[in-house]
């Protein structure tokens, strides 16, 4: 393991999700003790997205901004919302200079699947149809996200195509959640004890999916078919349960004919980019902002 992450490790508490409001409290408080971004060129502000159930959004928009990504933030599906996901958004727009729009879905296990896929993709139709009114090329909109979010991110792109929806230019995928099947995670002592593993891993498909049966929207590795995906970029990290199905996904998405830029981050574990303190997560999070700007220039 990266010797910086690895001193982290022992303050890593386990999460087994048996009590989402005691967890959403602790995931909270953990985010509030992270550094301020730096918002200094930023207009941020707070919107609603009007759905079947309406939707809370934060708009970070830089100066000069051309494209913009939905946002989705990590959390298990369980946990998160738009100030728990503050640093990482801001930091995402002034690293990219794409307005970034931060999705405060529904949470599991109250809201189940498709709760928080209605509501990303809501959102998604409401960026497109609004792209003027955000300053934005409505062919630059990319979706991405963290974990869980990423996986929802990459279920809007499967439903975008399938329903003839917005454009989607890109995709930025960070250690998706693209599995619900434990098979298919990768195994190895570290993967399966830091942060919770497998159990939590497990713990958090079940409040996600509730009573229903998974579907490629709710694990696009379940897909069949990936062509006529937008571009993809996918991070993964050694230590982390979804690394092999990451992996797996980005061969997939390249055997269909999709361009797909993937990086195995060596010595790192799920959400390890969350300690800022290490330079590993300073490169990791200065790539996501590269690689945004890139794809929104093109």
């Amino acid at each position: 393991m990266n010797p910086e992450l690895e001193a982290f490790v022992p303050l890593i508490p386990p999460t087994d999700l048996t009590d989402p409001v005691a967890d959403r409290r602790n995931y909270a408080a953990r985010a509030a003790a992270a550094p301020e971004p730096d918002t200094t060129g930023l207009e941020i502000e707070d919107r609603t997205v009007a759905a079947d159930a309406d939707v809370p959004v934060r708009i970070y928009s830089p100066h000069g901004a051309r494209g913009a990504i939905v946002w989705l933030h990590g959390g298990s599906w369980v946990m998160g919302d738009l100030d728990t996901e503050h640093p990482w958004a801001a930091r995402l727009a002034a690293l990219s200079g794409a307005v970034v729009i931060s999705v405060g879905y529904r949470l599991a296990p109250e809201h189940p699947f498709p709760a928080a896929f209605d509501d990303a993709y809501a959102v998604l139709v409401w960026a497109a149809e609004h792209a003027a009114e955000l300053g934005v090329d409505p062919e630059r909109i990319a979706v991405g996200g963290h974990s869980a979010g990423a996986a929802i991110a990459a279920s809007l792109t499967l439903r975008a195509r399938d329903e003839n929806g917005p454009a989607i230019c890109f995709q930025l995928l960070n250690q998706p959640g693209l599995d619900d099947r434990r098979g298919r995670w990768a195994t190895g002592p570290l993967i399966e004890t830091i942060g919770g593993g497998h159990e939590h891993a497990a713990a958090a498909w079940r409040h996600c999916l509730g009573s229903a049966t998974a579907t490629p929207y709710a694990a696009p590795a379940r897909a069949d078919d990936l062509t006529g995906l937008p571009p993809a970029f996918i991070a993964s990290a050694e230590f982390c349960p979804y690394r092999d199905v990451d992996i797996t996904y980005a061969m997939r998405l390249l055997q269909a004919g999709v361009p797909v830029e993937l990086h195995q981050w060596p010595g790192t574990f799920h959400g390890s980019l969350a300690i800022l303190s290490a330079e590993v997560s300073q490169r990791q999070f200065t790539e996501l902002g590269a690689v945004l700007r890139r794809a929104l220039a093109e």
